[in-house]
């Protein structure tokens, strides 16, 4: 069997974003037995006309927003019953020019304006990935997540996107800074929950993770031995052993 390439995985669900494809799968969830593809296309065509023309989305998009359809935050993009949110994002705005102008690097304001349509999204309750980013401002998801790292750095946050608030992905910085934040800066978790838009059972499970590895680290354990005794990926303890040292370092020199 040919395997499947891996630019078809990573994009191929991105069809459902589409109002084509989210009335094709409608179609064929609901009335399976009845049309076919070909059907089933010039269905989709027509309908998406009919909208087109009775339902024009220029008096409610400005210029330098688009429609995306995002992941719903109450659901998860690789659930079954995933839900999608249209979202209005504003890829570039008028205070945008202005930095421009003003001699501000296009680099910097691209990291903000990242920044701003994650939290647009969110605020609408949706979520993106830095796949979705990425098809619409035709970069690559790997630079993208990047610049956002770099933005939470600097700003101290997290960014609100699948893989920060549904662990999806890689994403393993949002468990860094919630530790940090509880354990080094002492800040109660309710309070953390709260600045980094999680919920606080999730916090006391990074916190429960987090002890867990210290215990071993405590007891001299290696990566190899905490990992076969939490279950923990080796990036997420290294993370975790890379803060236990930072604590210790912080203790013998104040």
């Amino acid at each position: 069997m040919i395997p499947t390439p891996g630019y078809i995985k990573r994009y191929r669900s991105a069809e459902t974003r589409f109002l084509s494809g989210i009335l094709d799968n409608f179609f064929k969830r609901e009335f399976p037995n009845f049309f076919g593809p070909i059907l089933r296309e010039k269905l989709v065509n027509e309908l998406i006309d009919i909208l087109n023309n009775t339902l024009p989305l220029k008096d409610r998009v400005k210029p330098g927003q688009i429609v995306w359809n995002a992941v719903d935050k109450s659901t998860r993009p690789d659930s079954k019953k995933c839900k999608f949110v249209p979202v209005i994002l504003t890829l570039i705005s008028e205070a945008d020019i202005e930095k421009l102008k003003n001699g501000v690097p296009m680099a910097k304001i691209r990291d903000h304006a990242l920044a701003r349509i994650l939290k647009e999204a969110y605020e609408q309750g949706a979520l993106l990935s830095m796949r979705d980013v990425g098809l619409f401002s035709w970069r690559h998801a790997g630079f993208l997540t990047t610049c956002r790292k770099k933005y939470e750095k600097e700003h101290d946050t997290i960014l609100p996107t699948t893989g920060s608030i549904q662990d999806m992905g890689t994403c393993i910085s949002h468990k860094e800074l919630i530790i940090k934040k509880v354990v080094i800066e002492k800040k109660d978790p309710l309070i953390v929950a709260k600045e980094t838009k999680h919920t606080l059972r999730a916090v006391d499970r990074y916190l429960k993770d987090f002890y867990r590895v210290q215990y071993c680290f405590r007891e001299n354990h290696d990566v190899e031995f905490t990992e076969k005794a939490t279950g923990l990926s080796k990036n997420l303890i290294k993370n975790y052993f890379q803060i236990l040292e930072d604590i210790d370092n912080n203790q013998k020199n104040p």
